[in-house]
């Protein structure tokens, strides 16, 4: 079942949202960095963040461009909001090695979302991680409901002016 989206919010590295209105489109592109969908199925409530990096080495790691930081506050925005912590659950998209001569960026981020929800046990349900394809998200909060496109590195210019009206939904992890 295809769902259009009335209102589509992208969320840009750094930040994170959280709606259960009806019809909200959270849509991100991602490289190494890690995006998490976390939802309460009851109440139909979710949010999406986007961080660069699990933790702020040597520095201050009070901002969401930091893994540590981002998911606790999408996970408090979310309980703020309505959401019952017990019946959270998460989808994970994010961490590709994007150039082969940098350190693994993209593994440690994975690695340390798994180990975050592991720890505050919420349940990963599904999960698309690492790899060395860009991934364009579009994320349904109220359903809970996610899409993937992975980008080829020489396709990234020309995903971002793709209009995502124009894509097709399939699967659970659907890829579009």
């Amino acid at each position: 079942m295809t769902v259009q989206p009335t209102e589509t919010r992208t969320v840009f590295q750094g930040e994170f949202a959280v709606s259960d209105r009806p019809g909200t489109c959270f849509v991100t592109v991602l490289g190494s960095c890690v995006s998490a969908c976390i939802y309460d199925p009851v109440r139909q409530i979710g949010g999406l963040n986007h961080f660069l990096l699990p933790d702020a080495t040597g520095g201050n790691g009070n901002n969401l461009r930091y893994g540590v930081h981002s998911m606790e506050l999408l996970i408090n925005g979310i309980l703020s909001a309505g959401a019952v912590r017990s019946r959270l659950e998460a989808k994970l998209f994010g961490g590709s090695r994007m150039l082969d001569d940098l350190q693994d960026i993209g593994a440690r981020n994975a690695e340390f979302a798994l180990g975050f929800l592991s720890n505050e046990k919420i349940p990963c349900k599904s999960q698309s991680l690492r790899g060395n394809c860009a991934r364009r998200i579009r994320f349904w909060p109220q359903s809970g409901r996610a899409q993937q496109l992975l980008v080829r590195r020489s396709d990234i210019a020309e995903a971002r002016s793709i209009p995502t009206n124009r894509l097709k939904p399939r699967g659970d992890i659907e890829f579009f």
